[in-house]
């Protein structure tokens, strides 16, 4: 089944090409990958990233879109990613990166495209658990900008993942919010009445 991935809004493409084509904006970045790249380097695959601030004891989960990350692509292989965050004055272009997440939302991607059922293809961050996934959302015609995750959506950790949890294998929310919950909440403290 194709794996949809949302249109990002135009203003935060424009502002990724815009950066693109600064050669301080590229060469002041961290991303020697990217400095390196022999031929043109085009950004692809925009995927909203939504930030997981809490979970509720109940498993209920509070989301909010952060920004838009663009991987850039040259020749065959991305070699770096470009986000970009909502201010006062519309889209802007954030910071280009590289490292690990970049292969590993490639392969998660393409592991995505091989499920039976289509899904709408966005980005979870768990800060407090130094975590990403790759989020499926159920309903491929949503606003990738807005939702949280439904019970029947998948989660897929991407490498590395915090220990315990396999990265690149495909979790229920269900199955995997409470596991979350559990490494955030804090344990109580030695001699407390918890």
């Amino acid at each position: 089944m194709p794996l949809h991935v949302p249109p990002a809004p135009a203003p935060a493409l424009r502002t990724v090409l815009t950066a693109l084509g600064s050669p301080t904006a590229v060469r002041e970045a961290r991303t020697p990958s990217l400095r390196l790249a022999q031929g043109p380097v085009t950004p692809e695959l925009p995927l909203p990233v939504h930030v997981l601030d809490r979970i509720t004891p109940a498993g209920a989960s509070a989301t909010r879109l952060a920004g838009w990350r663009f991987l850039i692509r040259s020749g065959d292989r991305a070699v770096a990613a470009a986000d970009t965050v909502l201010t006062a004055d519309g889209w802007a272009f954030s910071h280009f990166f590289e490292g690990p997440y970049i292969t590993a939302t490639e392969r998660a991607l393409r592991q995505a495209e091989t499920m039976q059922q289509p899904y709408q293809a966005r980005l979870l961050s768990v800060p407090e658990l130094y975590m990403l996934t790759l989020w499926l959302h159920g309903d491929c015609a949503a606003d990738g900008a807005a939702g949280h995750p439904a019970a029947t959506d998948l989660l897929v950790p991407l490498a590395p993942a915090p220990p315990g949890i396999a990265a690149h294998r495909p979790y229920l929310v269900t199955e995997l919010l409470p596991v979350l919950t559990h490494r955030v909440t804090p344990a109580p403290l030695l001699g407390s009445p918890a």
